[in-house]
């Protein structure tokens, strides 16, 4: 697959336009063992992916089925929490698809994007090129960084407000699609804006996306006027009561806990402590966060492999299913001392408490 944003991974250029030198002092022990330990791992296993994903699908819209059909309180919300987390992992495979070789899963790109991310209003290309840039090396944690705030250094209202964006963001999706991208159509001005800061699925305000060009511009027209046409579909149905506003509301309800969630797993993804200058990748390794087994409930909020997040740093071609496997393989390779264990961290609440304490600690300062 290929990618919208392609990045010199030696220097990249500054707010400026000047040329930023990767910064030294890496663990090259550290570097070196989890790329050599892992190299017969990279291969995605196209059956894992589909049983997976569909598996995923298919509960979570079953759970949104239940909810809406139900008349029990209780049954409803059970059944619309199963909605949430399944769907929640169903739309995590965007990452994934951020980072797939071309044809390393066949069909799964599009059918990915015709049954998750169309009906969800989270198409691939919002995250495909933004996401990327979030890895080049001498980009993570600066301005240049589209997923990449320094939440520990600001103010505490910063974290609620972050979470409340995120509950909101299905409506936002809806007036993005269902009612910019086609006004955008009318007015050159209007499409810039749309295309530069309504089409990532990014945290840092200050990220302007530049033009799709090439083949990504395709895919992009392809999603975008999928996804526009079924939010106008979808608002049309329930004006005419085709669809039940209750019904409606429920799917907005879900969708909405889906985002939430996904914004928790955020907040912890890093510890967020960069004051926007380079960092070497053990640095950033350090600045992101694993949270591996005993525990059990990161397989919920960080699923996909995303309870792996600091390894992903260090291995971003790596598939999600090898990397319980390589994490094992690491951490019996590597002594205590390494900087290998200094990412890996017990579960969500003690990280979501540090979050918070450094960001109180940034205002006592």
């Amino acid at each position: 697959m290929s990618k919208s944003v392609t990045l010199d991974r030696s220097t990249a250029p500054d707010s400026a336009g000047k040329a930023v030198p990767a910064p030294s002092g890496d663990d090259n022990a550290m570097l070196k063992a989890t790329a050599s330990l892992t190299r017969n791992l990279n291969v995605a296993r196209p059956a894992i992916y589909w049983a997976d994903m569909l598996g995923s699908l298919l509960l979570g819209y079953g759970a949104m089925a239940a909810t809406i059909a139900t008349g029990s309180t209780i049954a409803a919300l059970i059944a619309g929490l199963v909605a949430v987390l399944a769907l929640y992992r169903a739309g995590s495979f965007i990452h994934e698809i951020t980072h797939m070789k071309p044809n390393a899963v066949p069909g799964f790109y599009w059918t990915w994007n015709a049954l998750v991310g169309i009906p969800l209003l989270i198409p691939s290309f919002m995250y495909e090129g933004v996401h990327n840039q979030h890895h080049a090396k001498t980009y993570y944690g600066t301005a240049e960084d589209p997923e990449y705030l320094p939440l520990a250094l600001m103010h505490p209202w910063t974290l609620p407000a972050f979470l409340i964006a995120a509950a909101l963001a299905p409506i936002g999706m809806l007036i993005r699609f269902g009612l910019l991208a086609p006004l955008s159509l009318l007015s050159s001005k209007l499409r810039e804006t749309v295309v530069a800061k309504l089409s990532g699925l990014q945290i840092n305000p200050r990220f302007r996306r530049p033009k799709p060009t090439g083949d990504f511009k395709r895919r992009w027209t392809i999603q975008e006027t999928a996804a526009s046409l079924w939010a106008i579909t979808l608002l049309a149905l329930v004006a005419t009561g085709l669809v039940p506003l209750r019904a409606f509301l429920i799917f907005l309800g879900i969708s909405s806990g889906v985002m939430f969630l996904n914004q928790i797993r955020t907040l912890v993804a890093h510890l967020w402590e960069n004051d926007g200058e380079p960092m070497s990748v053990t640095e950033q390794y350090l600045d992101s966060v694993n949270v591996p087994p005993p525990g059990v409930l990161p397989a919920l909020w960080a699923p996909v492999g995303l309870r792996y997040h600091a390894l992903h740093h260090l291995l971003p071609g790596l598939p999600y299913h090898a990397l319980g496997e390589a994490h094992r393989r690491i951490t019996t390779a590597l002594g205590r001392e390494s900087a290998y264990f200094r990412s890996n961290h017990r579960g969500l609440s003690p990280l979501v408490v540090r979050l918070a304490v450094s960001s109180w600690k940034g205002v006592a300062r």
